[in-house]
């Protein structure tokens, strides 16, 4: 098993680095940047905003300078909140996080057990094919269109 576990870790390697690879260049594909939707900014202020977040230098030097900042763990600044890199976002934000997380797995892992009891219990009948079909749907059902949908309900 652990066998199993580091090879599919050493397999989602590549995996990551190409989905790295191709967002790096995606994001510097769009048009304008991150400081375009900014209110109308003096040439020289955009300028010295670009050489502080290294906006300067050839595409090919910010990509491997992107890729070392991600080896040791730096996500970078926030060009949304100036002062304030995106790790300390995420750690402000990450508590809260993992606690609805965690209510959320322990009140699905509930739910989703006493459903599977009772339809195990009472095969081909409303308690089987009821919880059945509602998995299928939450599962066929895109997140854009559930997520809203749970919102009315709840």
């Amino acid at each position: 098993m652990a066998r199993f576990i580091l090879m599919r870790l050493l397999q989602a390697v590549p995996v990551l680095l190409v989905v790295i690879t191709v967002t790096f260049f995606l994001v510097r594909l769009a048009p304008g940047g991150p400081f375009s939707a900014e209110k109308a900014v003096p040439p020289e202020v955009l300028k010295a905003l670009e050489a502080r977040y290294h906006l300067d230098q050839p595409v090919i030097n910010q990509y491997f300078s992107y890729l070392g900042d991600l080896a040791h763990g730096d996500f970078g600044p926030s060009f949304k909140y100036p002062g304030r890199s995106v790790n300390e976002m995420i750690a402000a934000g990450l508590p809260a996080t993992a606690e609805l997380g965690l209510y959320a797995m322990f009140f699905a892992l509930l739910i989703g057990a006493s459903a599977g009891i009772i339809a195990a219990l009472k095969p081909n009948s409303a308690q089987d094919y009821i919880p059945m079909s509602t998995a299928m749907l939450g599962i066929c059902m895109p997140s854009f269109l559930l997520g809203p949908l749970l919102m009315l309900v709840f």
